[in-house]
């Protein structure tokens, strides 16, 4: 679907009963640049909303957490409150007409009452202090959340985009012909055959991992074993060997990505070659493997796996 959304008007200005050509690797490769121009920057929204988000959301919480202990000191001050008018209601009154009964000092039930008075009215004035930082922190609480929600409503629409995007990017990815090989170790490299890609596309994939003698992967590797190790993921055997490997090829007047590269008379180091003067290869101990130039070692030959 994506190719023809991309590619549809070529189809709709030909003569008709011409079908439109496939598009071509680099129009592919074209296509997902384009793509990638339009997911970066979503990418990037995407992480600001969420970071906001997550802040945000960390706000939320400590508000809660001073919100809930002044929640419960009002709820304190009120019970005490209470209680005061509740014994004052019920044991006020019959204390007050005792004391004037049996001729007692009255100054004393004003005492009583004044204390009760006081008492209320401080813890009145306790819970009003209480009560309004309480709100106040609601008030704020109320806003953060509305952020909250808000910050994750757009947290998701650009996580969606951010999805679609990249599914369209991974469906044009597949869309490539097998010898079209892109590999963030290696350059973009176009091969002939499905077997050369393979072989080039397994050899970049190794791209810094450390050189150890006589091994031939998947975690080290020494010069022919790495060479042994991408072709024989294309189905060709080689011997562990660079005079073998060289006796095993074909010789070529025009090397091509995929092919082996010799090095030094007698033979002692081969690579990968991927075209533009470029190869993979391991060096030596110390240094891992990696794309170098072919000219920075006297060269034998180029040779091919099999005979064209």
């Amino acid at each position: 679907m994506l190719l023809a959304v991309c590619f549809g008007l070529v189809a709709a200005v030909l003569p008709a009963g011409l079908a439109a050509a496939e598009p071509s690797p680099q129009q592919i490769e074209a296509e997902i640049d384009k793509k990638w121009r339009q997911l970066e920057p979503v990418i990037e929204q995407y992480n600001k909303v969420h970071s906001q988000l997550e802040k945000n959301q960390r706000k939320a919480k400590d508000l809660q957490k001073k919100i809930t202990p002044l929640s419960l000191q009002a709820d304190i001050a009120l019970d005490r409150i209470g209680a005061i008018a509740a014994q004052h209601y019920k044991a006020g009154p019959s204390s007050e007409l005792t004391m004037l009964l049996s001729g007692g000092n009255t100054s004393d039930i004003t005492d009583q009452l004044a204390m009760i008075d006081m008492l209320a009215r401080h813890e009145q004035a306790q819970i009003a202090d209480v009560v309004a930082a309480r709100d106040k922190f609601n008030a704020e609480k109320v806003k953060l959340d509305a952020l909250v929600a808000e910050n994750k409503k757009t947290d998701t629409e650009l996580a969606a985009r951010k999805k679609t995007i990249a599914a369209d990017i991974k469906k044009l990815e597949a869309s490539l012909p097998p010898t079209r090989v892109n590999v963030a170790n290696c350059p973009k490299i176009t091969t002939v055959t499905t077997a050369e890609g393979t072989a080039v596309r397994t050899a970049c994939q190794q791209v810094g991992k450390p050189y150890v003698f006589n091994t031939d992967g998947p975690s080290t590797f020494d010069c022919s074993g790495l060479t042994l190790y991408a072709w024989g993921k294309a189905g060709v055997s080689l011997t562990h060997y660079t005079g073998d490997q060289w006796d095993e090829t074909y010789a070529v007047s025009s090397p091509r990505a995929g092919d082996l590269v010799f090095f030094y008379s007698p033979i002692s180091h081969v690579g990968l070659y991927i075209g533009n003067g470029k190869m993979v290869h391991a060096p030596r101990a110390g240094e891992p493997v990696q794309v170098s130039s072919v000219s920075n070692m006297p060269i034998t030959g180029y040779r091919s796996v099999k005979k064209r």
